[in-house]
C-alpha cells in the first residue's frame, strides 16, 4: 500500500497554488516589551540584584526591541531595577543605536581607544550601585564578562539566567499567536513537499521548493534551516554531507522551519515514499506512541525531566534503548522555542523546571536504527491553565501521514 498524499504533483503546480498568509498575523507592539522589562525588574527586586546586562542579540531584543548582532565590539545595555534603562556602544554606532532603539534610555559611548568595561562599571556606580551582584546576559561573551571582571573588583558577575529565561520561558498570548501562525505555515509547506516527491528527486530540490514556498507564504527570508534526508540518511538526526537521492520504498524525513515577527516554527515530517516494510512500520508506530506519551506527561507542576522519562520508558518497553544506546532515542526528548530555534525549558531528564502556562517546546523523541533509517515526528506543545495543546496535530498513521483521508 503506497502512502497517502505523498507524491503525484509538480513543483511548479505546488507553488502556484500557495497564497501568502503571513500578512495575518500582527507584530509585537511595544506594550508586550514594556511588560517584559516590568517582569525583569519585579524579578530582580525579588532576587536582591542590583542590574542586569543585557548583551546584543536575543536578550537585548527580546527585553528592549533593540536588533543588534553580537560582534567583537561591546554593545548592550544596563537595566536597573527602577526600570531605568542604559545602552552601551561605540560612540561611532550612537546614532544606529538611536534609530533602533524601541524601548528609550540613555546611550552611553565609548570611543575606539577607550575601554567600555569601565564605562559598565561608571554607569552603575552613577546609579548607586557601587557594589554587589550584577547579572550578566548567558550569552555574553567570554572576552567581555573577562574584561569587566578584571576592571570591576567591586561587582560579583553572575548568570543572569534566572531572569531572562524566567522572562522568556513564559510566552504571552501575542507571542503564541504568531508561532501558531509560523507553525501552521510550515505545516502546509510539509504537506507540499510530500507532494512534489519523486523517484530521483535530489534532497536540494526538495531543500530549495521548501525555502521558496515559505516565501510564497509571505516569509521574505524564506526557511529558517531545512533538513531533508532519505533512507540511511535518515538515521542520522542532523543529516550527513552528501545527502542521497530519493528511492522507491525509502524513508523520508524532512525538518524545516521559518522566522515571523521573530519567532520560529520548527516541525519535522517522516513517512515511507512508496510502502513501508515491517520495520518501518513497527519503529513508526512506535515513534507516534513514544510522541504522544511524551505529551500526555506534560501536566501542569510535572518537570520537563518528566516528559523525557515518559519517552524512555515506552521505548524501552518496546526493548529499545535503553537510555541512548541505538536502536532508540539518543538526544533529548524536546527543546524550547521562541526567538531562538532552541531556548529554555529543555525536555530532559536533568531539567527540574516545573511546568508551567505560557511555555512552548518540542516533542520529538526521535528512534534511530543504525544503518537503516531514523524516524522523527516533531510536533510543538504550548502550555496552557487547562494543560498541553498542540501546535499542530500530530502524524496521523503511516499509511496517511497528514491525515488527508481522516
Amino acid at each position: 500500500m503506497s502512502t497517502y498524499g505523498i507524491g503525484g504533483s509538480t513543483i511548479e503546480a505546488e507553488l502556484n497554488a500557495i497564497t501568502a498568509k503571513a500578512h495575518l498575523v500582527q507584530p509585537l507592539q511595544k506594550e508586550e516589551f514594556e511588560k517584559r522589562i516590568g517582569k525583569a525588574c519585579q524579578l530582580m527586586q525579588s532576587q536582591n540584584i542590583q542590574a542586569l546586562y543585557l548583551h546584543a542579540g536575543t536578550n537585548l531584543y527580546y527585553f528592549t526591541g533593540t536588533r543588534w548582532n553580537s560582534s567583537e565590539r561591546m554593545v548592550g545595555a544596563l537595566l536597573f531595577p527602577n526600570g531605568s534603562l542604559h545602552y552601551i556602544a561605540p560612540e561611532f554606532e550612537k546614532g544606529t543605536i538611536l534609530d533602533f532603539m524601541l524601548m528609550e534610555g540613555e546611550v552611553r559611548c565609548w570611543e575606539e581607544h577607550e575601554s567600555p568595561y569601565l564605562l559598565f562599571g561608571q554607569i552603575l556606580a552613577e546609579n548607586d550601585v557601587k557594589e554587589g551582584t550584577v547579572c550578566m546576559d548567558e550569552a555574553t561573551p567570554f572576552f567581555i564578562t573577562d574584561g569587566i571582571a578584571i576592571c570591576q573588583e567591586s561587582y560579583k558577575l553572575i548568570n543572569a539566567k534566572p531572569i531572562t529565561a524566567g522572562c522568556r520561558m513564559i510566552k504571552s498570548d501575542a507571542e503564541i499567536a504568531i508561532m501558531q501562525a509560523a507553525m501552521d505555515i510550515t505545516l502546509e509547506v510539509q504537506k507540499a513537499a510530500a507532494r512534489i516527491l519523486r523517484v530521483g528527486i535530489s534532497a536540494k530540490e526538495v531543500t530549495n521548493f521548501i525555502h521558496e514556498a515559505h516565501i510564497r507564504y509571505g516569509i521574505p527570508s524564506g526557511s529558517y534551516f531545512c533538513i531533508v534526508l532519505f533512507g540511511v540518511d535518515s538515521s542520522f538526526p542532523h543529516g550527513v554531507k552528501t545527502p542521497k537521492e530519493l528511492e522507491e520504498n525509502e524513508v523520508v524525513l524532512i525538518d524545516t522551519g521559518c522566522v515571523l515577527h521573530d519567532y520560529i516554527s520548527d516541525i519535522t515530517r517522516t513517512y515511507v515514499f512508496g510502502e513501508a516494510n515491517n520495520l518501518q512500520r513497527r519503529i513508526w508506530n512506535i515513534e507516534k506512541e513514544t510522541q504522544q506519551a511524551a505529551f500526555d506527561a506534560a501536566i501542569l507542576g510535572n518537570t520537563c525531566a518528566s516528559v523525557d522519562n515518559a519517552s524512555r520508558r515506552i521505548l524501552e518497553s518496546y526493548d529499545l534503548g535503553p537510555d541512548y544506546k541505538l536502536p532508540g532515542l539518543p538526544h533529548r526528548t524536546g527543546h524550547g522555542i521562541g526567538l531562538d530555534i532552541h531556548e529554555w525549558p529543555y525536555i530532559v531528564r536533568n531539567d527540574q523546571t516545573i511546568l508551567e502556562p505560557g511555555m512552548c517546546f518540542s516533542n520529538e523523541p526521535m528512534i534511530c536504527v543504525p544503518d537503516a533509517f531514523g524516524i522523527r515526528h516533531e510536533d510543538h506543545i504550548y502550555m496552557t491553565k487547562e494543560g498541553p495543546k498542540w501546535f499542530t496535530d500530530p502524524m496521523h498513521s503511516i499509511e496517511d501521514p497528514f491525515g488527508l483521508k481522516a
